[in-house]
């Protein structure tokens, strides 16, 4: 299993309709940046995300899995661009802020802050664990 940082403004998709989708999860659309597509198509079936609600609140907030491979967005015609399904597995306990985030020396080179503006990012294990520590909940 590999881990990834799922990014989004809570005013277009939100926590809170990620979980009202329920088993079947959503398309995680929308996204217009070559890397982050390719760190999509890497993605398998199982694998966990943090969904993190940028620009307000700065948090990472739940727990998502890959639901549905790499497939084309919805959203536009243009073959350039792929998405996954995500469903909602679990809340954080406690969200964990970015200035947290940013405030642990072991989680320095962490694609949030070393890539900031990356919107589908890769999270190593270790890091995984350090932040679902943080949030107090359960990484598996």
């Amino acid at each position: 299993m590999r881990y990834w940082l799922f990014k989004s403004e809570p005013n277009k998709w939100s926590w809170d309709q990620q979980v009202a989708r329920g088993e079947a999860g959503e398309e995680w659309d929308g996204i217009r940046n070559y890397q982050a597509r390719n760190n999509m198509r890497e993605m398998a079936l199982g694998d966990r995300g943090f969904f993190y609600h940028s620009n307000i609140g700065k948090e990472i907030v739940g727990i998502v899995e890959v639901c549905a491979l790499s497939h084309p967005d919805s959203t536009i015609e243009d073959a350039r661009w792929d998405c996954v399904d995500v469903k909602a597995v679990r809340p954080f306990a406690v969200p964990v802020t970015l200035a947290q985030i940013k405030a642990a020396p072991a989680l320095a080179e962490i694609s949030l802050i070393r890539q900031s503006r990356l919107s589908v990012a890769p999270i190593t294990e270790e890091e995984w664990g350090l932040v679902c520590a943080m949030g107090e909940t359960d990484p598996s």
